[in-house]
């Protein structure tokens, strides 16, 4: 049996999220609201709350991910004039999951999420980061469903094709050693180095601690579970210590009669 928006909406636990005010902000109002709810329930969520009406959201996430990439491709074809790799390049840096936790941060998704008590905990840290790119994927496949192609294309343009410019302003279409190298080597001829400072944990689950140096000096330093982890983090500090932008990018805008 169908369950019914009423049923969804009459629930407590529903209620307190307030996802009406998240609709406004959105501008998007559900016809069916458990498509919304839904988008936001974690599995962990299921393993305490059996009785819960509804599924996780990783159906949704699957239908949001081809939409969102569908979208994304579509818009960088028709504006953009540079070669497959290029747009395959920029379309990554805009669909990664760095740059969705971020949007979902700035939207305010967390608040909606419905999340096992011991994952609830974990607030600010990779894993949720990752649990929030995720949800704003099955939030796109919520309104897709929903709404349609044309609502979820403008969600999608409002809230992450936006951020294209910074994207390519800051090269975050290049991984963060790359464009610290690249940038160190055209500023100031030196070739990064990088060095393990510390290693803490276990051997199944170390944290390392590596600094990125420039001739002697450290100028930053990252950590990870595996030491290309702590490298690129260490990568990401020193491009911010030094406010390099990263390598130009040559963008070819398409005009009315351009070639395909």
């Amino acid at each position: 049996m169908p369950i019914l928006t009423e049923t969804i909406q009459a629930l407590p636990e529903v209620q307190e999220k307030k996802f009406a005010a998240l609709e406004e902000k959105i501008g998007v109002s559900f016809t069916k609201k458990e498509y919304l709810v839904q988008a936001f329930v974690h599995r962990s969520y299921l393993n305490e709350h059996h009785d819960f009406p509804l599924g996780h959201n990783e159906r949704l996430e699957f239908l949001g991910d081809a939409v969102l990439e569908l979208v994304v491709t579509e818009y960088l074809f028709e504006e953009y004039g540079n070669d497959e790799g290029e747009l395959t390049n920029w379309r990554a840096a805009l669909v990664n999951a760095k740059i969705l936790s971020s949007i979902a941060y700035e939207i305010d998704l967390e608040g909606y999420l419905f999340l096992s008590h011991g994952e609830a905990k974990d607030a600010g840290t990779k894993a949720r980061d990752y649990i929030l790119a995720n949800t704003m994927e099955s939030l796109i496949g919520a309104i897709y469903i929903d709404k349609g192609y044309s609502m979820a294309k403008q969600f999608i343009t409002r809230w992450i094709l936006i951020k294209l410019p910074y994207v390519l302003e800051n090269g975050l279409w290049i991984d963060a050693k790359s464009r610290f190298q690249e940038s160190a080597q055209e500023l100031l001829g030196i070739t990064p180095t990088y060095k393990v400072l510390n290693e803490e944990g276990p051997d199944h689950n170390k944290i390392f601690q590596v600094g990125v140096y420039l001739d002697k000096e450290l100028v930053a330093s990252g950590y990870g579970s595996s030491k290309q982890e702590a490298q690129t983090e260490a990568a990401e500090a020193a491009i911010k210590v030094k406010g390099w932008k990263g390598p130009k990018v040559h963008i070819m805008k398409r005009e009315p009669g351009d070639p395909l």
